[in-house]
């Protein structure tokens, strides 16, 4: 899989701003309310750092890790206009490989970015957020859901912003519990009288119900998982797209 090369610097135009803030909103309450107190918030599988920054602006002390070095790159390139207070640390380190210097009090992966883990290293990764959380400490993450996957099998869509034309199919594998999104990237080349460059990326989710999550997270010490749907948190109905997991160590 090549994913995040190309689309990285144009990622942020094609996702909406309003869920980043849902994301952030979302996070700020259930920190505040933690049995502890939070300073400092691991964001895992950060990408160009949206939420990080959102969190940072609201006092926290962030540090956002994410495989792509593509995707940090466009972080990094935020801190010049970010006045905020302190600016969120990056790390390029994926989920299974998290070593941090110390502890967080909070961590957060958003945007399905546990999907993105394969099946041999997603309880690995967990353990590894629990062994960097502190005991009291929170951890919110969202998946996509078996059914939404199975919903988007064989569909088409389309994303557009300036310079950028994104057509990207959905093909869920069932027997080996992988969606991939096969994405033509169509990019505006500056100056060379409006030719379009053609890119291909290919991106891989796997599918995990929350029984499965669940009997992770507990093993790894998280001994509370309180599985929500939607943004603000709700109770969650059957056939959901997305479920949120909030986890308390």
């Amino acid at each position: 899989m090549n994913e995040y090369g190309s689309l990285a610097r144009y990622y942020d135009s094609l996702m909406p701003e309003g869920e980043y803030r849902l994301w952030a909103e979302c996070c700020e309450s259930l920190f505040r309310s933690a049995d502890i107190r939070v300073d400092t918030v691991l964001d895992l599988a950060c990408g160009t750092g949206r939420l990080s920054f959102l969190l940072a602006e609201r006092g926290f002390e962030v540090i956002g890790a994410d495989i792509s070095c593509d995707m940090l790159a466009v972080a990094e390139g935020r801190k010049a206009a970010f006045s905020g207070g302190v600016p969120p640390v990056f790390i390029n380190q994926a989920a299974e490989e998290l070593d941090l210097y110390g502890t967080v009090q909070a961590a957060v992966c958003s945007m399905d970015g546990v999907n993105y883990i394969a099946p041999e290293s997603v309880g690995e990764a967990f353990r590894r957020v629990s062994l960097f959380l502190e005991r009291g400490g929170v951890f919110v993450f969202d998946i996509n859901t078996p059914e939404k996957f199975g919903r988007m099998d064989g569909e088409t869509y389309v994303d557009e912003a300036e310079g950028v034309y994104c057509v990207w199919r959905a093909d869920y594998i069932r027997e080996e519990r992988r969606c991939v999104f096969a994405m033509d990237i169509f990019l505006r080349e500056a100056g060379r009288g409006g030719l379009w460059r053609r890119e291909y990326e290919e991106h891989a989710e796997y599918d995990y119900t929350p029984a499965e999550l669940r009997e992770m997270l507990k093993k790894v010490g998280f001994a509370e998982v309180e599985i929500c749907g939607g943004l603000p948190l709700r109770e969650a109905a059957e056939g959901e797209d997305r479920l949120f997991f909030v986890c308390k160590k």
